[in-house]
């Protein structure tokens, strides 16, 4: 049987916070039994800026357009996700959006272009946050 083509994935996720919460997707790998939140963005395309990708993941998944993006830092994350082997490098950016803002901290969205789960939850809750290290870049 062939191996499957593995590459590294370059991505770019940003942490929009408000009143101690901060806003991510709710996810699940029932492969560990795990829930965690995930840092909202995704794929840099190529030709593509960091945050020119982080811009248009915020538009595509979210429908909102970010102000003040800043760059906090690049995670290189490995990692197994449903059983399956996974290699990102981070790109991981706090961004503030007036749209954002208005969001109510008890809201539940899904995200546009796929549907998963995304809502304000404190930043220090205890579940995992990934990219691993993410939580940790808003402290510095």
């Amino acid at each position: 049987m062939p191996t499957p083509h593995r590459s590294i994935r370059n991505i770019a996720v940003g942490l929009p916070t408000r009143d101690g919460h901060i806003l991510v997707l709710d996810g699940e790998d029932p492969v560990k039994g795990q829930v965690f939140h995930r840092a909202i963005g995704g794929g840099i395309e190529f030709g593509e800026t960091a945050e020119a990708a982080l811009r248009r993941e915020f538009r595509e998944e979210l429908g909102v357009s970010l102000g003040e993006v800043t760059l906090l830092g690049v995670i290189e994350n490995i990692f197994e996700y449903e059983g399956n082997p996974g290699h990102e490098i981070s790109h991981v950016f706090a961004v503030s959006s007036d749209e954002i803002d208005a969001i109510p901290l008890d809201a539940r969205l899904k995200v546009l272009d796929e549907g998963s789960p995304i809502g304000w939850v404190p930043i220090d809750d205890g579940w995992p946050l990934y990219p691993e290290g993410a939580r940790e870049l808003l402290r510095i």
